[in-house]
Order: C-alpha cells, then sequence, then structure tokens
C-alpha cells in the first residue's frame, strides 16, 4: 500500500489556482498520486474499482471546460468542498479492472454462464459519468438520470483523463470486445445520450429535424435512420458536418448562413422556411436540438408541425427569450429534455445496437465520425495544448489513447 501511495502516475489537469479560469483555457498535464482502495480509510472503498484507463473519449463538457465557458460554478464549488484547487477531467472511458473492492464480486458479478463480459479483474469496461446517491427520491423510484445528489466525472469529482482511476463499480458497463470496438466503447457514454433522446419518442415514420451536428447530432442521425425515420433534415452552421450527416444517412442538409440577427434568440427564418418546403409546408413532426445557441432552440419550436415533438439535448448558459410562447402551447407541443443516460436502460439499448453488425451503426462511427482513427485518437503521452486544440477544432469527436 506505501509503495502505491508514493507511485504517480500521469493525469490531464485544471488547476484553478495555478492555471487560472477568467480569460484563461486548456489543460495541464501533471503528476498524481495513484489512486488506491483503502478500505480501513474509506468504507466506499469496497464498492470501487481500480481502472487502468485504454481509451477516453472527448465530450462537448471538456471542451467547455478546456475553453472556461461551461461549469464554472461547478467546478469552484466541488473543489471548495474537497478543499482543493485541483480537478482531473474527463469522463467518457474504457479500462481494465486491475483491482477491486470486497464486496464488488458479490453486489455486481453477473453470473449468467452465458454473459463473457462480467465486472471482475482482468476485464474491459466502460462506464456511466453521472455518480448517483441511490438514496433520494429520483434514484428510489428508477429516475436515477435526474439524482438530487449526484456527480459528474471529470467535473465536480475527479474524472477519467488519467492512466489509472479510481471509480464506484456501481457505474461500470462490462464491454464485450469481441463484439465492440474498444475505441467505440470509449464513447458509449455520448452515444448514450443519443440513445436517451432518440427514444422518447416514436420516430417509425416520422419526418425528423435535427439542430446542430456534433457527435451526438450525428449518432443521432445513425439512431433516427435505424428506428425508421422517414426523413431527416441535418442542419448545421459547418459544411464539414453536414457532409458527415449526409453519409450517415440524413435525406437533406441545411447550412445556417451568418445573418444580422439583433438578437442570438432569433430564430433563422431562411431556415424555417426550408424546413417547411421540406415538409410541404406542415413542419417536422420531430425536432431534435442538440447544439444549445438559443437561436437553434426557437429554430426547433419554429420549424415543428401541430402536436409534433421537440427535444432538448444541448446546453448554454444564460437567459433565453421565446417569443409568442403561447403558440408552444396553442400548437400542441411536446417538450422532452434530455439529460445523460437512463442508467441503465440506455445503456443496454446501446450495446444491442451497437452489437448488431448487421445495422452497419459501429462501423458508420468508425470510418464517419472518428476516420478510422486518423488524426482523431491522440497518444495521451504525447499531449500538447496546441496539437488537442487543433484536433478538437478539426474533428467533431477525439479519443485519448492512455494505455494500451
Amino acid at each position: 500500500m506505501k509503495e502505491e501511495q508514493k507511485k504517480l502516475i500521469k493525469a490531464l489537469t485544471l488547476d484553478i489556482k495555478k492555471d487560472g479560469w477568467e480569460g484563461k483555457r486548456g489543460f495541464v498535464m501533471r503528476d498524481v498520486p495513484m489512486p488506491v482502495l483503502d478500505e480501513k480509510k474509506y468504507h466506499s472503498d469496497a464498492t470501487c474499482v481500480i481502472l487502468k484507463i485504454l481509451y477516453a473519449g472527448v465530450c462537448g463538457s471538456d471542451r467547455g471546460l478546456w475553453y472556461r465557458n461551461a461549469f464554472k460554478d461547478l467546478i469552484h464549488s466541488s473543489l471548495q468542498k474537497e478543499k482543493k484547487s485541483m480537478r482531473i477531467t474527463g469522463h467518457e472511458f474504457v479500462g481494465e479492472i486491475v483491482e477491486a473492492g470486497s464486496m464488488v464480486k458479490s453486489l455486481y458479478y453477473d453470473t449468467d454462464p452465458h454473459n463473457k463480459a462480467k465486472i471482475e479483474v482482468g476485464n474491459l469496461v466502460s462506464g456511466d459519468s453521472h455518480v448517483t446517491c441511490g438514496s433520494c427520491y429520483q434514484c428510489r423510484i428508477g429516475e436515477s438520470h435526474v439524482c438530487l445528489n449526484e456527480s459528474i466525472l471529470g467535473i465536480s469529482i475527479d474524472g477519467v483523463f488519467a492512466e489509472y482511476v479510481k471509480v464506484p463499480a456501481k457505474n461500470l458497463w462490462a464491454v464485450d470486445t469481441t463484439r465492440l470496438r474498444p475505441e467505440i466503447a470509449a464513447i458509449y457514454d455520448p452515444f448514450g445520450n443519443a440513445v436517451h433522446a432518440t427514444t422518447v419518442t416514436d420516430f417509425r415514420g416520422q419526418r425528423v429535424a435535427i439542430f446542430g451536428c456534433g457527435p451526438i447530432g450525428l449518432f443521432s442521425i445513425l439512431l433516427a435512420r435505424n428506428f425508421g425515420a422517414a426523413k431527416i433534415i441535418a442542419v448545421d452552421v459547418l459544411p464539414e458536418n453536414l457532409k458527415m450527416a449526409k453519409e450517415l444517412g440524413a435525406h437533406e442538409t441545411i447550412l445556417i448562413k451568418k445573418t444580422n440577427k439583433k438578437e442570438s434568440w432569433e430564430a433563422d427564418a431562411v431556415v424555417v422556411e426550408q424546413i417547411m418546403k421540406l415538409t410541404y409546408g406542415k413542419g417536422v413532426d420531430v425536432s431534435m436540438e442538440m447544439a444549445g445557441a438559443f437561436s437553434s432552440v426557437n429554430n426547433a419550436i419554429d420549424s415543428t408541425r401541430r402536436g409534433g415533438h421537440v427535444i432538448f439535448f444541448g446546453i448554454k448558459d444564460g437567459d433565453l427569450t421565446i417569443p409568442k410562447f403561447s403558440r408552444v402551447i396553442i400548437r400542441g407541443l411536446t417538450i422532452h429534455n434530455i439529460i445523460g443516460r437512463e442508467i441503465f436502460r440506455t445503456w443496454q439499448i446501446a450495446q444491442r445496437i451497437l452489437n448488431d453488425k448487421s445495422n452497419g451503426i459501429q462501423d458508420a462511427i468508425w470510418n464517419v465520425v472518428l476516420k478510422e482513427g486518423k488524426d482523431t485518437i491522440l497518444s495521451f503521452k504525447d499531449f500538447t495544448p496546441e496539437s488537442f486544440e487543433k484536433a478538437m477544432d478539426q474533428n467533431p469527436k477525439i479519443i485519448f489513447k492512455i494505455n494500451g
């Protein structure tokens, strides 16, 4: 135990005192203590594991932390509570269990002899980034994705951009790499966001508009096609994102051009008009707002038919204006707000979809979104701020190769 505690590992960190916040950006590679299980000191370690991280996905949340335009209050308040100034970032992962607490096997081991993927030392796992309390009202009634007391890896507790991490075993999802590429297992978490968003209403035979074709928007295109959508309209500000959207199955694409709108929340009349033309004046059955821009929220509302569904996933801090709000009610719109994943219902659906080679979704993610790993799989040990920022700017999704 003492030798392990002295060992240092590499981790990508944000120190609010040393690195700053206002007007600053970036993460810093630092040596941090190797995580250990010490059940005498921390009783909760009995239900935790130590993971050797193989791959870790970079999320829009990480981008927000990098540029200091998201999660300021949560980062500062959680660090103050822990009486420290440094946070290990990152929350999407696949890793090998190298050590398990004394209660892990009795609580989380799958005894099904037909299931090769198990939570035990030596096996690979991914896992949910939201660490829930298990005791609040929401957790007790099966709504743990909106837990009152949740912590988030890499934001309100230390994350996975490190060679080794300690995580609760209850968050883990066993991975069978004979059926799923480990690089894609590392992004189970954001793929699960798209699964959650595309399973709140019926997509069969529906016309769907997806506003924002970042990674989760692109995953949603794949899923909407898989779930039987009749027409998918992809909307984005970047031509390269729309090119990928088309490759992944979008029937139509709309490029948002810069305008002289007075207010950031105003809908784009040109975009709404194009969607109306593509839907014969009716509007889409389902709008998915995946970007978070305030104007995009109003684009989604204005583009949806009477009685249609609007799915909000994108997040942006600040106050939003929805003009003529009464029309949202009068038109009978159903609004869904999506956060995280339903633990673990969403994971089970995601696993079945990704492991089914016949639907082509796993291959499409690898070939199109991840570009077969070209410039999207980054060496963790060779991290530099310049190369990382360049990769973020040039690709919708990037992944660190940390060990292995």
